[in-house]
């Protein structure tokens, strides 16, 4: 058999190592690109559902993030939080309200409480997990929002991150971090104010205007 030349050998380890690369290159790249969102019709309904911080504690009903973000998107929000309510609350209480409201979005601010009361992580990201599953299984897109751990760093945990990509569904996992550590957007250690909550609303409609459900 005709030997293969160096040259030729080099030339060739270059076309398979392009020939291996690249599907692993298309991976990535699709890994990398944000989640979608149907667009919204004018006449869908979205639910914001969590604790306080959905509730809009330290303002008023008016200034709360999920009566600013109707007011952006042109929607109809259906502000459902219930101060003080644990991730395991909000996964007894959600179907209900999605059998009651029937969304087109689920807007998911759960977990602060737990970490106050300093419950495990897992048991909330199990129970967070668990919540995005019952609405998509009702057919119901779902934007995940992250909340803080208490402490120096005020940054949510990793977990948010990975329901998002395990589920890919969009994640905003900045304002309440950059609220939170601003006094002049709270209204106490752990709840905006009324421009807290409206900065809160702006991320909130930027993700979906990225995602284009807006």
């Amino acid at each position: 058999m005709r030997q293969m030349s160096p040259d030729r050998r080099a030339a060739l380890r270059k076309v398979l190592a392009a020939a291996l690369l690249a599907p692993l290159l298309l991976a990535a790249s699709a890994c990398s690109k944000p989640a979608k969102l149907p667009r919204l019709e004018a006449d869908a309904v979205v639910l914001a559902f969590g604790d306080s911080l959905t509730f809009g504690t330290g303002a008023n009903e008016a200034e709360s993030y999920p009566a600013r973000l109707a007011a952006l998107i042109g929607r109809r929000v259906v502000r459902e939080g219930i101060p003080g309510e644990t991730s395991a609350a909000g996964l007894a209480r959600l179907p209900a309200v999605l059998d009651e409201v029937r969304p087109r979005l689920l807007l998911l601010c759960e977990g602060g409480n737990d970490f106050l009361r300093r419950l495990p992580r897992q048991q909330t990201a199990d129970n967070l997990r668990a919540m995005i599953r019952l609405a998509k299984d009702r057919g119901v897109e779902v934007l995940l929002i992250g909340t803080p751990e208490p402490g120096f760093t005020l940054t949510p945990p990793g977990f948010y991150a990975e329901l998002a990509k395990e589920f890919g569904i969009p994640y905003e996992g900045e304002a309440l971090a950059k609220i939170l550590k601003d006094g002049s957007l709270k209204s106490d250690q752990i709840h905006p104010n009324a421009l807290g909550y409206r900065m809160m609303a702006e991320r909130v409609f930027e993700v979906l205007r990225k995602a284009g459900a807006v």
